[in-house]
């Protein structure tokens, strides 16, 4: 089967970060615009999780056989890590997902204008009420659930034609849980970009938290997939013993 080539593969996750971010962030100021002075409610959180989880589902299924629809530094490393990506192709999908968030979040204020950076431009944060400790934990716990999941979809021994649902109702999910803590980043470059184009445009942007949101990602999502390795090994073991058959005479004396 032909391949397609590395420069467009990046292209494809520039895309498909951009549309994550501009319609998964972007759903964050959308609602605060909307709500007005109305309280958030879970029901804001449940519609936030939704616009996430389906424009993950569409960018999978979109653009997944062209690069694998990573749009997840955290998951690019996990794959990595693992040998089910070659390394040298991850510096370049890292930078392809980090422009693709920034030009999500520059579209967001294209759409929403400026009011969307008054009302945070959706970077994630956590408040004073959660520790950094704890911001931590719920990051790498909700990453790791994704990632869990990711490694499971493309199993080639998983049902066929389902990756994008599952992976999307993941997401779905991991921030309806998360997302009270940490706003459920659960994703390095969603982080990253409207983080960058919050200060472009003098919005409020609290940088001593990146490293819990960068580091928390990553050892989430790589634990993960190492997990996952471990069990689909064993499970490979299991297979091949239970399918060798054993000697006739010891056969004969289980059953005597």
């Amino acid at each position: 089967m032909e391949e397609n080539t590395y420069p467009q593969k990046l292209l494809a996750e520039v895309l498909g970060t951009a549309m994550l971010v501009f319609i998964g962030v972007g759903s964050v100021p959308a609602t605060l615009i909307v709500n007005g002075k109305a309280p958030f409610t879970f029901a804001d959180l449940g519609m936030i999780s939704l616009a996430f989880a389906t424009v993950v589902i569409a960018m999978i299924y979109a653009i997944g056989h062209i690069s694998g629809c990573q749009i997840n530094p955290a998951i690019t490393l996990a794959l990595a890590a693992t040998g089910k990506m070659p390394w040298r192709d991850v510096p370049g999908y890292i930078a392809a997902q980090v422009a693709g968030a920034v030009l999500g979040a520059l579209a967001i204020i294209g759409v929403l204008g400026h009011k969307a950076v008054t009302v945070g431009l959706g970077i994630a944060s956590y408040g004073p009420q959660v520790g950094a400790g704890q911001a931590f934990f719920a990051e790498a716990v909700g990453t790791a659930v994704l990632a869990f999941v990711v490694f499971g979809a493309i199993d080639r021994r998983s049902a066929g034609g389902f990756a994008g649902l599952a992976i999307g109702l993941a997401v779905f999910a991991v921030i309806m849980v998360v997302g009270p803590a940490t706003s459920s980043a659960i994703n390095p470059a969603r982080v990253v970009g409207p983080m960058l184009v919050g200060q472009l445009f003098n919005g409020t942007v609290h940088w001593n938290q990146l490293p819990v949101y960068l580091i928390g990602d990553v050892v989430g999502a790589v634990a993960a997939g190492f997990l996952y390795v471990a069990l689909n090994a064993r499970r490979g073991i299991a297979t091949i013993a239970e399918s060798t058959p054993e000697p006739v005479a010891a056969a004969e004396g289980a059953l005597s």
